[in-house]
């Protein structure tokens, strides 16, 4: 697999991921209420690198063969981003200069992040219709490797990405707490809104 293959794809990757949209707005969220991004940044990869595995294994495409379980996952994911997003605008964070980040579990704030990567189908089907394209079947490697290979090379553009939004979200507004404060509603609206997107896109579909 020729390494301007990997650049080429990792630039079209890296596109994507500066794109804000539910990754940002849970990486936004979690920079403002807790005292690190990592558990949550965690959760968030964890579900691109099961992506990476379902495409590599298949599954994706059984997905897209099936519409009344992809109209499933899609209001599954949906509801629960929905969910999350309610949460935050009812109770935003408000961080101050002296004041303690929000405690929680770092398995759950893992938890939320694995929730909105790995149940958006968009994940999915993303990763079918661009990895396969910069794979070659006349390299040396096993298809299924390169498309290990390009996941990889996404997701730690993603955790460079989404640690950057999250760290600086508590560094430029830990002192202003109303700032902090819109900011989070923002992000909670994002999710509202992009779960409603993905549950209409789910009705009209089924």
């Amino acid at each position: 697999m020729a390494m301007g293959t990997i650049a080429a794809f990792w630039a079209v990757s890296l596109l994507l991921v500066i794109t804000p949209g539910a990754d940002w707005a849970y990486a936004i969220s979690a920079g403002l209420r807790h005292r690190t991004v990592l558990p949550a940044v965690g959760g968030l990869l964890a579900g691109h690198v099961a992506a990476t595995l379902a495409v590599a294994a298949g599954v994706a495409g059984l997905l897209t063969r099936s519409p009344a379980l992809m109209a499933a996952l899609t209001a599954a994911g949906a509801t629960y981003l929905v969910w999350l997003g309610i949460a935050t605008v009812r109770n935003p964070a408000s961080p101050s200069a002296d004041a303690a980040p929000t405690p929680g579990s770092w398995a759950r704030q893992a938890a939320k992040g694995f929730g909105i990567s790995g149940l958006n189908p968009k994940v999915f089907l993303l990763f079918l219709a661009l990895l396969p394209q910069f794979t070659d079947a006349d390299a040396g490697w096993p298809l299924t490797a390169q498309i290990l290979v390009l996941g990889l090379v996404h997701v730690a553009g993603c955790a460079v990405v989404y640690t950057g939004v999250g760290a600086s979200a508590r560094v430029v507004l830990g002192a202003r707490p109303s700032a902090a404060r819109a900011v989070s509603r923002f992000s909670g609206a994002a999710m509202i809104v992009i779960g409603l997107a993905l549950l209409a896109e789910a009705v009209l579909a089924y």
